[in-house]
């Protein structure tokens, strides 16, 4: 019986590999018990959720489809996507960037230009800020003489005011000269990294002019 069963099984088996041929390809599986061979001119049943080859009507095998992913594998793969389109962003980033670079400057002397600009302006602003401290540090002393005729007694309410109103004037200056510093600083290293991209996307040799600091 079981001698039998095989024979037909065989049969059915040769008689689906015959029209599959004359279709151009077919689909075959292993059977996950017993491990028989499992074949169609469309996906068999039985390979549905399993890995599967595609073979052309030599027989010869034309793709391999693997069992499907687990949950684990799926997060895996997922998580590879989205890292290699991250790759993909900044490396089109880059090459965005570089081009606007080339775009902007036809010559490193073209950089120098606008670093020592750009520095002399963030410079005048410090000059500035300073010449606003120095000011207020003048009219702060005005009031502290005046305070002095008041060492034991009680300040007039304008003049503490004023006093306050000079210290509050000061410390907000002294913090945007803080930030002003930094600016320079931020725009120098803009700069260089400017001529640095430059030279290497040109293949020329970097030789960067010195650069004063800011007032201090």
């Amino acid at each position: 019986m079981a001698s039998t069963y095989r024979v037909f099984a065989a049969a059915l088996l040769l008689l689906a590999l015959d029209s599959a041929r004359a279709a151009g390809e077919f689909y075959c599986c292993q059977e996950p018990v017993g491990g028989r061979r499992v074949c169609g001119d469309t996906l068999p049943e039985q390979c549905r959720g399993r890995a599967y080859r595609v073979l052309d009507g030599s027989g010869n095998i034309v793709k391999e489809v693997g069992p499907p992913l687990t949950p684990e594998q799926k997060a895996e793969k997922a998580s590879e996507n989205r890292r290699r389109k991250q790759q993909e962003d900044a490396a089109r980033e880059q090459r965005r960037r570089d081009q606007a670079l080339l775009d902007t400057y036809a010559a490193p002397e073209d950089i120098d230009f606008a670093q020592k600009k750009s520095e002399a302006d963030v410079n005048f602003a410090i000059l500035a800020t300073i010449a606003r401290i120095d000011a207020a540090r003048g009219k702060r002393k005005k009031f502290e003489d005046e305070a002095e005729f008041y060492r034991k007694k009680t300040l007039p309410s304008d003049l503490e005011q004023n006093l306050r109103a000079l210290d509050h004037e000061i410390k907000l200056q002294q913090e945007l000269l803080t930030i002003k510093k930094r600016e320079f600083d931020a725009v120098k290293a803009k700069y260089d990294a400017d001529r640095q991209r430059y030279f290497e996307l040109t293949h020329r040799t970097s030789a960067a002019p010195p650069v004063d600091g800011p007032p201090r």
